[in-house]
């Protein structure tokens, strides 16, 4: 369910525009695909009581847990000091175009306007061509992007922890049907 849940979601936020990134969409499609991959080895190893496939299954399915529960805590810890300067240090990696094509969509100019960056930003003002620029009454981007990135990544690291507790439960349950024997399997063999 999470893979396709990460297909649909990034099928939805290319669809309406949200996010225009090729890489990203591609991402998060093959991750979802990576998971819906998964979720199937472990249904074939469960109904045909394949220890390898079973074992295979946990041990990835625990790597899952072990990555999204990290990222999901760091979502969670990340206080406002460090978004902004996770927001400087992408700001600076986006070209040109990306940064005004951003400006545009949010309808402001710069990132932040600070003294660590005033040479960036006063460039970045006068490049932009959002429309708030006409009218003289531009908020910084980066002070837009900052109002909602705290309950966006409240809400993402909440939705993994859940999604992690829910794959060790998915570890736990194939390491119990791995120790059951087949019912089908003849009683008088050894293996």
């Amino acid at each position: 369910l999470v893979g396709l849940l990460l297909i649909g979601v990034a099928a939805w936020g290319k669809g309406f525009g949200i996010v225009s990134s090729i890489h990203i969409i591609g991402g998060v499609i093959a991750v979802g695909v990576f998971l819906l991959l998964i979720s199937i080895v472990g249904l074939i190893g469960a109904i045909n009581h394949h220890q390898v496939l079973l074992f295979f299954y946990m041990v990835i399915l625990f790597l899952v847990f072990i990555i999204q529960f990290g990222v999901s805590c760091s979502c969670l810890a990340i206080n406002r000091g460090q978004q902004e300067q996770l927001l400087n240090t992408s700001w600076g990696h986006l070209s040109n175009q990306t940064r005004m094509e951003l400006e545009t969509r949010l309808d402001c100019c710069g990132l932040l306007n600070d003294t660590l960056s005033m040479v960036q930003f006063r460039m970045d003002f006068a490049n932009c061509a959002a429309l708030c620029k006409a009218k003289n009454q531009c908020y910084t981007c980066g002070d837009k992007m900052l109002q909602h990135s705290q309950e966006a990544l409240q809400i993402l690291g909440g939705v993994g922890l859940f999604f992690s507790f829910t794959e060790i439960l998915g570890v736990w349950l194939a390491v119990r049907y791995r120790n059951q024997k087949d019912p089908r399997a003849n009683p008088s063999a050894f293996l």
